[in-house]
C-alpha cells in the first residue's frame, strides 16, 4: 500500500504477545493503534511503551478519563511520558476537566468522548440526557472543544452535525463502524460502514474484531484482511 488507511486498530486483548503480533501484522496498513482500559490496567505504562516501541504507528490511549479536574490532570501527567497521539476523556466531565487534561499533555490530542456507541436512544434517555443522542453528542463535542480538545469520538450518525459545529480543524474519530461483509453489530448500537463514515467527514474509523479475528488463521491472513478493508476505504 502507498499509505496507511485512516483505520484505528482496536487492540482489545490482555495478552501482550498477541497485541504485538496484531500490531506487527498490520504495520503500514493502519494509521493508529488503540490501547484501551483493559490493556492499560493489565500492563500499565510499560505495556503501552512495549507496543509503541514495536511499531511506527501512532498510539491512541483510550482511557476515557472522567473525574474532577485535579485528578484528571494527575492521571494525564502519569501517562504523559508515553507521548500518545490521542488520549480520551469523557466530555461529560465538563470543559474545565478537559482543559486540565489539555494543560497536562499539551503535545497530545486530548480527545473528547461524546455518547458511547454501545448506547441506544432508549439508553440515552434512561441515563437522563434531556435530548436525543444526536443533540447530546453535539453539545458534548462543543464542551470538549471549549476545553481545548483537538479530537472528538462520536458515533458515525453524529459526524455531520458535529463537524458543522466544531469546524474542520478538529479530528473526528468514530467507532461503531462495521464492514458490509461483517456479521453482526457486536456491542455497537449505532453503526455504518467504514467508507460511509469517512465519506461523512470522519478522519479515522476504529475497527477491531473484523480485523483481529482473522489472526486465528495466522498473521498473514490478518494482514490481508486489514488490506482488504483499507482498500474499501481508500478506493
Amino acid at each position: 500500500m502507498n499509505k496507511p488507511a485512516p483505520i484505528v486498530l482496536a487492540v482489545d486483548t490482555n495478552d501482550l504477545e498477541v497485541a504485538k503480533a496484531w500490531v506487527g501484522a498490520t504495520d503500514g496498513v493502519i494509521s493508529v493503534v488503540k490501547l484501551g482500559l483493559e490493556f492499560y490496567t493489565t500492563f500499565g505504562n510499560e505495556g503501552i511503551k512495549a507496543i509503541a516501541d514495536s511499531c511506527n504507528t501512532d498510539i491512541f490511549l483510550d482511557l476515557k478519563l472522567h473525574d474532577i479536574p485535579h485528578t484528571v490532570a494527575g492521571a494525564a501527567r502519569a501517562v504523559s511520558t508515553l507521548r500518545p497521539r490521542f488520549l480520551t476523556v469523557h466530555a461529560a466531565g465538563g470543559s474545565a476537566m478537559v482543559q486540565a487534561a489539555t494543560d497536562a499533555m499539551p503535545s497530545t490530542h486530548i480527545t473528547g468522548v461524546t455518547i458511547l456507541t454501545s448506547l441506544s436512544e432508549k439508553d440515552v434517555a434512561d441515563i437522563g440526557f434531556k435530548s436525543h443522542a444526536l443533540d447530546s453528542a453535539v453539545g458534548l463535542a462543543k464542551i470538549a472543544v471549549a476545553g481545548g480538545a483537538r479530537a472528538i469520538v462520536c458515533s458515525p450518525l453524529e459526524i455531520l452535525a458535529i463537524r458543522q459545529n466544531v469546524g474542520q480543524e478538529i479530528t473526528i474519530i468514530t467507532p461503531g463502524v462495521r464492514p458490509a461483509d461483517s456479521s453482526g453489530a457486536d456491542d455497537q448500537a449505532r453503526t455504518m460502514t467504514p467508507r460511509e463514515a469517512i465519506d461523512r467527514g470522519a478522519n479515522y474509523v476504529v475497527i477491531g474484531r473484523p480485523i483481529t479475528q482473522s489472526f486465528a488463521n495466522g498473521a498473514q491472513a490478518m494482514r490481508e484482511r486489514a488490506i482488504e478493508l483499507a482498500e474499501q476505504i481508500l478506493n
